[in-house]
């Protein structure tokens, strides 16, 4: 038992951010962040004993995906829609206000884009794009072929590309009404 429990606070410990950086992006809103991230951990807690030990990111991941996937049906089914503050990561401390302003511009249009896209691309452009990981690594932490992670990637950087021009395009308008 004590060796679960020492196991568990150093996966909590290596991954956290992993997870935290996972479900935001994956669409959870940031005023269920912090709810969400705990709730992936306890599945873990409750399920460590049968995580292969060395597979724990792998794991965090698809449940990260299934708890994302369950507070977006959440969103959708009340129709909410607050305003979304970005928190300063873990770790860091408050900068400029100016730079933080961008900062928080410039995730809530990444958000935006990533929202546009189906979740098995925003999936794998989220791992290979964001968190850096090798095709082989998304294709472990996913469970899919390298082959389904290129074809994904590849569809997927089309869309981000798309939705960035437009998102430009309405940004330049917008700022001609002013």
């Amino acid at each position: 038992m004590a060796s679960q429990s020492k196991r568990l606070n150093q996966v909590f410990e290596a991954e956290f951010d992993f997870v935290w950086r996972t479900v935001r992006r994956l669409g959870v809103k940031e005023r269920e962040l912090d709810d969400a991230v705990q709730q992936v951990f306890m599945v873990l807690s409750r399920r460590l004993d049968g995580v292969e030990l060395g597979r724990e990111r792998s794991f965090l991941f698809g449940t990260a995906r299934r708890v994302a996937s369950d507070y977006r049906r959440r969103y959708r089914s009340s129709r909410e829609d607050l305003v979304d503050d970005e928190p300063v990561p873990r770790g860091q401390s408050p900068d400029d206000p100016a730079v933080l302003v961008d900062r928080k511009r410039a995730r809530a249009m990444l958000q935006e884009v990533l929202d546009e896209m189906p979740d098995e691309m925003r999936e794998v452009f989220c791992l290979y794009e964001l968190e850096g990981m090798t095709t082989t690594e998304v294709a472990d932490t996913m469970q899919i072929s390298t082959g389904t992670v290129a074809s994904r990637l590849r569809r997927a950087r089309e869309l981000f590309q798309r939705a960035t021009r437009r998102l430009s395009a309405r940004l330049q308008f917008e700022g001609k009404d002013r």
